[in-house]
């Protein structure tokens, strides 16, 4: 249950947020709980989830595993967050907890091989703030005009009256930090009040700044030189906007010895060009297959594209899994523009 704000974003209402206290609330301190994010987890993705960890580890609840898709392997710049210690590889999550709790993700499939728990839980209660979310789960708290799935979390916990400390505070701080682009996107009163709220507790910004944005390998310098240095400008895609792209494979990663994580913030290194006011960056995850991260100024709906091509995200953010060769994946996207500008029929 939801309402539409401007008939184009959904927000939750007082029963969702009594829904999803109740599915909370129905967990005894036995109860088995699972946390799933999304695959390939980011900083709001993970964030949101170990600080609800934590402050279910507050309300009691014990049998608690927190994990995601894939590899069971961090970001370097996220390994040191409260709370990792309940993170267990995607083989050792419980397959039918009471109460499944999603983070982040705008469809079931973004939790890879861990989607059938939505079906073997007793309960799943979604976490998003996806306007592209499809509406999977038994209780769903989607709100598209929160900033990051950590504004949803801190609300919840706040209703079930869990205390706001310095642990959760600083999952919570990396979350919006992350999501937002250190605070230059999506940023609002609301953002900074709540930024305000999480730095009262006693953590400190300019530190984990420093590890989540400002500490990068020499190696993954020198390999965000290459690929940025091939980076392709379209002046007229878009519909006259414009399109800036570039690609990174599994051999550039391989050749300068780098983990894929650190291709996360490679959209940013392309996104400020001045002719363009959509960038990609295609990310080589398989043969044949891209993790595609699209981003907008304003002029472009990349979220359109996205849907369009499997994804999902935001207005302004988005992204989805291409397959094929690298100019086979931006054709498609080059040919979903058009119909992407923002005041476009049906936008």
């Amino acid at each position: 249950m939801t309402e539409s704000v401007g008939g184009t974003l959904s927000v939750p209402v007082e029963a969702d947020w009594a829904a999803a206290v109740a599915a909370v609330r129905a967990v005894s301190t036995s109860g088995r709980v699972l946390l799933v994010c999304h695959v390939n987890p980011d900083g709001d993705a993970l964030g949101s989830m170990l600080g609800f960890a934590l402050g279910l580890r507050r309300l009691g609840v014990r049998r608690l595993q927190a994990t995601f898709p894939g590899p069971p392997e961090l970001p370097e710049p996220l390994r040191g967050l409260p709370g990792a210690e309940m993170l267990v590889p995607a083989a050792e999550a419980d397959p039918d907890p009471d109460l499944l709790v999603s983070f982040d993700a705008a469809s079931d499939s973004r939790l890879g091989e861990l989607a059938d728990r939505v079906t073997t839980a007793g309960t799943t209660l979604v976490l998003d703030h996806h306007a592209s979310n499809t509406g999977f789960g038994t209780v769903k708290v989607v709100d598209a005009r929160a900033a990051a799935t950590a504004v949803v979390v801190d609300e919840l916990l706040t209703r079930l009256g869990v205390p706001l400390d310095a642990e959760i505070a600083e999952c919570l701080y990396v979350a919006l930090s992350t999501d937002t682009g250190s605070f230059r996107f999506a940023v609002t009163a609301g953002v900074h009040q709540f930024a305000a709220r999480l730095l009262a507790t006693g953590i400190s910004p300019a530190d984990i700044s420093r590890r989540i944005f400002d500490t990068r390998p020499f190696g993954a310098v020198q390999l965000f030189a290459e690929v940025v240095g091939r980076a392709r400008l379209e002046p007229t895609a878009a519909d006259g906007h414009g399109l800036v792209w570039t690609w990174a494979t599994q051999d550039d990663l391989a050749r300068h010895g780098q983990p894929p994580y650190v291709l996360e913030p490679l959209i940013d290194s392309v996104r400020c060009t001045a002719e363009a006011d959509v960038s990609c960056a295609l990310k080589q995850s398989g043969a044949g297959e891209w993790a595609v991260s699209l981003r907008s100024k304003g002029a472009v709906d990349v979220s359109r594209v996205a849907v369009a091509l499997g994804g999902g995200g935001h207005r302004l953010a988005a992204g989805f899994v291409g397959r094929g060769s690298a100019d086979e994946v931006v054709d498609a996207i080059r040919r979903e523009l058009a119909g992407a500008l923002l005041g476009a029929p049906g936008g």
